[in-house]
């Protein structure tokens, strides 16, 4: 049991780093799934295929695959590009890349999400605003964003909710997270049932309170457009 207690500040610093990432991930991905969303809807075609061209390929590739992809990929460039400039070899950090890899996988997904949204908009609606005078930057900020978010929403949710535990793969390129954690915990004690089964909690919660925040965000949101 002593042994157990000792682990249990790693894991804790495993949780934080696996929320870090997390987080920052929906962050960026969000950018980039909002950015592709505009591209595919684009009238010019080249900017349609590439982001459709994109959104296929991530989406179609499972996410271990991708990762290694882009993991050693990205190593092999940017260390080819340092080995071009005369610099010494560049050692990409596990955090960032973690950060990279699943913003670029989830930013696909985040793409199909707002190109929904953006296309269950009421048309009609900002054909009204225009008509009362608003100008592009109250339309879009007044209606058009509140209530792309308002359908984006739910799907935004099963996005986030795949992410946090997508997580856990990141440990196979050396993200000290909690399976690295309880990995090195079970090797040592000889008790990997107990330490997977904390991390396994841990993640059970991190997407109730998810799910919890979430819902109160989302009838917020509903009660504001009843309104």
């Amino acid at each position: 049991m002593s042994s157990i207690i000792e682990y249990l500040p790693a894991l804790g610093s495993g949780l934080i780093v696996s929320l870090n990432v997390a987080l920052l991930s929906l962050l960026f991905a969000s950018i980039i799934g909002f950015l592709v969303a505009i591209a595919k809807l684009s009238k010019v075609k080249i900017i349609r295929f590439i982001a459709t061209s994109y959104t296929v390929m991530v989406r179609g590739v499972p996410d271990l695959v991708m990762m290694f992809l882009i993991f050693y990929g990205g190593q092999i460039i940017v260390n080819n590009i340092t080995l071009y400039l005369g610099l010494d070899y560049f050692d990409i950090d596990a955090f960032y890349a973690g950060v990279f890899t699943l913003s670029f996988i989830f930013g696909a997904f985040m793409a199909e999400t707002f190109r929904a949204s953006i296309l269950a908009l009421d048309k009609q609606q900002l054909e009204t605003a225009y008509a009362f005078g608003m100008t592009k930057t109250q339309v879009k900020f007044r209606i058009l964003i509140p209530q792309m978010l308002l359908h984006a929403l739910p799907s935004f949710t099963n996005n986030w909710l795949v992410l946090i535990k997508s997580t856990a793969i990141l440990s196979i390129i050396g993200l000290h997270d909690m399976i690295f954690v309880s990995n090195l915990a079970s090797r040592s004690t000889h008790q990997p049932f107990i330490f997977y089964f904390l991390v396994s909690l841990a993640y059970l919660l991190i997407t109730w309170l998810s799910i919890k925040s979430i819902r109160k965000i989302e009838d917020h949101y509903n009660m504001s457009h009843q309104v």
